[in-house]
């Protein structure tokens, strides 16, 4: 059994994933970071970065759509640490090309819901029923998961509707797991970024930067990954330990409804 918290955090080679990953680490964590890839120069980078922390770093193999996978991916972070303390749902793509609503096609659809809301759920639901055995074996363990969600969960872009829907089910699929795991002890959570400065958003820059200058983000600056590390590392820390099925939305008081 390992002496130290373990974090899992699915989508870990860059942007938001990878600053979670450096947030988890120095808060005493081990990491085990998934990723398509474990060769890719994101997770080289990643590495060094949590082990100067001190923590050990497990860089893991994963297409989080591959359901059929997750239970052997589970098998080999449990088989390497004998625990599991915190998930942090993260993976996550756009549409390879954004199309007007009306033009959407099944497989932009199929394939966005299946890595930002399948694979997801089922990941967690593997990770949520061993967490529940590991509460009988491990003392004192404070099990959590957050959702990784967008602010397009609630604001429509109607250029990427497969988008919206995927993080509003996920959204929900918070709602969902905190109240079934409540009674178990698990605490679950939702971080909803907003606009934050990432590979996904870079082609968007231009856009982004004239709408944040007339005003649309109340704080007048892009979000950036460290944001959401650092509001996912309060949680893991145990911050927010009676706030289960709760929304913290990182987005610079986008949410704000103004007239």
């Amino acid at each position: 059994m390992n002496s130290k918290p373990v974090a899992v955090i699915t989508g870990a080679s860059r942007g938001i994933g990878r600053s979670v990953a450096i947030a988890l680490a120095s808060e005493g964590f081990d990491i085990a970071a998934i990723a398509r890839s474990v060769n890719s120069e994101g997770m080289e980078i990643l590495g060094p970065e949590v082990e100067k922390r001190g923590m050990e770093f497990f860089p893991v193999g994963l297409d989080i759509a591959c359901t059929s996978c997750h239970t052997e991916v589970v098998a080999n972070i449990l088989e390497r640490y004998g625990r599991i303390d915190f998930l942090v749902n993260n993976a996550g793509v756009a549409p390879l090309k954004r199309t007007d609503i009306l033009e959407m096609t099944e497989e932009s659809y199929d394939r966005v819901m299946n890595i930002n809301l399948r694979g997801p759920v089922f990941f967690a639901q593997k990770i949520a029923r061993e967490m529940i055995w590991m509460k009988e074996q491990i003392s004192d363990y404070k099990p959590g998961i957050v959702f990784i969600t967008s602010v397009s969960a609630v604001l429509s872009s109607t250029n990427r509707g497969e988008y919206c829907i995927s993080k509003a089910g996920l959204s929900m699929s918070t709602t969902v797991f905190a109240d079934r795991l409540s009674s178990e002890g698990i605490l679950v959570c939702e971080v909803r970024p907003g606009i934050i400065r990432t590979d996904m958003t870079a082609i968007m820059k231009d856009k982004y930067d004239k709408l944040i200058n007339e005003g649309l983000i109340p704080q007048k600056r892009w979000g950036y990954p460290d944001d959401i590390g650092r509001a996912v590392a309060s949680i893991a820390r145990g911050d927010w330990d009676f706030s289960t099925g709760m929304t913290f939305e990182i987005s610079g008081g986008l949410n704000i409804h103004k007239l």
